[in-house]
């Protein structure tokens, strides 16, 4: 086994993604890093993401903000129009960005902090993510758009 994994490990990971020699990579995940178990939903593939949000520092106030949302659209199964979650972020968000509705425009990979940009590249377009704690609060993301 020692003899097999050293020096095999550089050439054998070529083998695996050309050929896919050997069983257990179907459904590991272990030769894509990540990015390849998610591009069938084409969701954490991109890389760019358009997002407006929420950011309040204290539960109870996301909270609040959430229930608009979900009395005026969630509830229901519709999804929260652009202009109505502006209008949620600039009464309830305590970010700059508060402002001008939450928008954040176009951000890549790796700018935005780890639970914020795990949740901004893995929810859908047209989709409200559900209030979620970071190291700067709490926040409610809108995602509008993704690219490459």
């Amino acid at each position: 086994m020692g003899k097999d994994s050293k020096p095999k490990d550089a050439k054998g990971k070529g083998k695996q993604a050309a050929g896919s020699s050997g069983g257990g990579d179907a459904g590991g995940g272990k030769g894509g890093k990540g990015k390849g178990g998610k591009s069938a939903d084409g969701l954490g593939t991109c890389t760019y993401v358009k997002a407006r949000h929420v950011l309040c520092e204290k539960q109870g106030r996301i909270n609040e903000a959430y229930k608009k949302l979900q009395d005026g659209w969630l509830d229901s199964g519709d999804k929260v129009p652009p202009a109505e979650f502006a209008k949620i972020a600039q009464e309830y968000s305590e970010c700059p960005s508060g402002k001008k509705g939450g928008d954040l425009g176009w951000f890549p990979r790796g700018k935005m902090a780890g639970p914020f940009q795990e949740v901004a590249f893995n929810t859908p377009v047209g989709a409200t993510s559900a209030p979620f704690k970071s190291t700067h609060g709490y926040h409610i993301i809108l995602c509008e758009g993704r690219k490459n």
